[in-house]
């Protein structure tokens, strides 16, 4: 019974918000709700900070078969760090254990933790800090351990 509330409460925020679509996930479960009809686009966002003259912009990364993609779970902003005055979660070439934290997605106003999924190396991370995200972008590259 407490899905069915869950639900409804979703339904509500829905329609309430203004919003087309909206999901929440647990340990256990994972539940979205999106209005009949919507189509969800994803738009080209600029970057906060422009990149200097002459600066080159990085190619995307080859496919190598040693390399795991970490996928955002949902749509929100990525933060490296709990707040702007630390120091990120991880860096490009730090060895991650299963269960810790790797960054903060911001969703609906809630700081959502994103765990690792398993050990290994990040080595690439692939959103700048305080950039929108979409479902199931890559964030960062791993090499499992």
């Amino acid at each position: 019974m407490r899905l069915y509330k869950r639900v409804k409460e979703l339904i509500h925020i829905l329609d309430t918000e203004g919003i087309d679509e909206i999901e929440v996930r647990t340990l256990w479960r994972a539940v979205r709700v999106a209005r009949r009809g919507t189509r969800v686009s994803a738009a080209r966002v600029e970057p906060s900070s422009p990149a200097e003259p002459g600066q080159a912009v990085p190619a995307p990364e080859e496919a190598d078969p040693n390399l795991e993609k970490i996928l955002s779970p949902m749509v929100g902003t990525f933060y490296r760090s709990p707040n702007p005055d630390t120091d990120p979660f991880v860096f490009e070439g730090k060895m991650v254990e299963r269960g810790e934290v790797l960054c903060i997605i911001e969703a609906m106003k809630l700081m959502n933790e994103i765990e690792a999924e398993k050990s290994g190396v990040i080595r690439k991370i692939l959103v700048r800090d305080s950039e929108p995200v979409e479902y199931g972008q890559p964030l960062f590259l791993v090499e499992s351990a």
